[in-house]
């Protein structure tokens, strides 16, 4: 009677058998429900997580940076140059933990990365840039360009070792280490710190995190946050139960559970209860003070990151693409992927 739904391709194998929970009370109690044009709001929020910069809070203090400065290309700029002159004094491997390796590791270039060209420094409802793409797979060049240099300077910043060949346990253990000051993941590496990389997270400090925009232009001030799947209920004969059981999820004791013991980042605004993550009360943070974007990636065909859009990010941290071959190869296999469509 509940299950999940991960993106607009699921909620259409379902269309016309959903409840319609517009008229249940968390429904005005958070922004990060799944709603249908037709169908109304079919999906229901557990978590939310986040994709942005994430940053070594306590390295950052060591070197002099402010965290509050990285949210202009610029200010980005003078971050990397100060951490990279104090690489070794930091004991560093490199500024940057970026991993642009594409069998793998596609779904984080190409869907995560990707997101940032998107939706960054958009309000929630903005659809600019996803609209384009669906249009044909348009792509607007200017903002893609500025985003690519901004990826041109990870990839100077970065482990070379990494950048290209290396794997996802790779990236989490050498940034739960403190090898690098900045990762290029979402906050679902919290669980890892503190479970998988605890000896390492452990020897480095137990360091605080933050997270930061990809800020490749002046007003993409925002980090991604949504919820990567929902709770639908199926219009059955459970529908009552079912619905009643998502009201309790939503409050109270419930979500005190879903926080503290299931580690989720609550997605309703009366909750102030913070997990127990490195990573999570950054992310309440953005939230709170409303500088989140919406994850339009989900929107995307299926196929286009491990087909299309990771092997480009693959190639520019090669070097086999400069910024406008980037743009350039990017556009072309964006409108194959729409053409092949049909």
């Amino acid at each position: 009677d509940i299950f999940v739904n991960g993106s607009d391709a699921d909620f259409a194998n379902w269309e016309g058998m959903l409840v319609d929970m517009a008229d249940q009370a968390w429904a005005a109690d958070t922004d990060s429900a799944y709603i249908h044009p037709e169908y109304g709001t079919i999906g229901f929020p557990y978590t939310v997580e986040a994709i942005g910069l994430i940053y070594n809070a306590d390295l950052l203090e060591k070197a002099g940076v402010d965290p509050a400065t990285m949210v202009t290309p610029e200010g980005a700029k003078a971050a990397f140059e100060a951490l990279d002159a104090k690489k070794d004094e930091l004991g560093l491997t490199a500024v940057v933990g970026y991993c642009a390796e594409a069998t793998n590791l596609y779904w984080s270039t190409g869907n995560h990365m990707f997101a940032n060209y998107l939706d960054s420094g958009l309000a929630p409802s903005d659809t600019t840039y996803i609209d384009m793409m669906k249009d044909g797979g348009k792509l607007d060049a200017d903002r893609l360009t500025k985003f690519a240099e901004y990826f041109s300077m990870l990839h100077q910043y970065s482990d070379p070792m990494l950048l290209v060949s290396g794997t996802y346990d790779q990236q989490i253990q050498g940034f739960a280490a403190g090898k690098y000051a900045f990762v290029t993941q979402g906050n679902w590496i919290g669980a890892s710190l503190t479970s998988t990389f605890a000896a390492e997270y452990e020897a480095a400090g137990n360091f605080k995190c933050g997270m930061v925009p990809y800020a490749f232009d002046e007003t993409a001030n925002t980090i991604l946050v949504a919820s990567p799947s929902w709770w639908s209920v199926y219009d059955g004969p459970n529908k009552d139960a079912a619905l009643a059981f998502l009201q309790w999820v939503s409050t109270g004791a419930a979500q005190d559970l879903m926080v503290l013991e299931a580690g989720c980042i609550s997605p309703f605004k009366s909750c102030a209860t913070a997990a127990n993550d490195p990573l999570a009360a950054t992310i309440m943070d953005w939230m709170g003070k409303g500088q989140t974007s919406a994850w339009h990636w989900l929107q995307m065909p299926g196929n286009i990151a491990q087909d299309y859009t990771g092997q480009v990010f693959a190639d520019f941290a090669a070097g086999d693409l400069d910024v406008a071959g980037f743009v350039e190869r990017m556009g072309k296999v964006v409108a194959a992927c729409y053409a092949e469509l049909g």
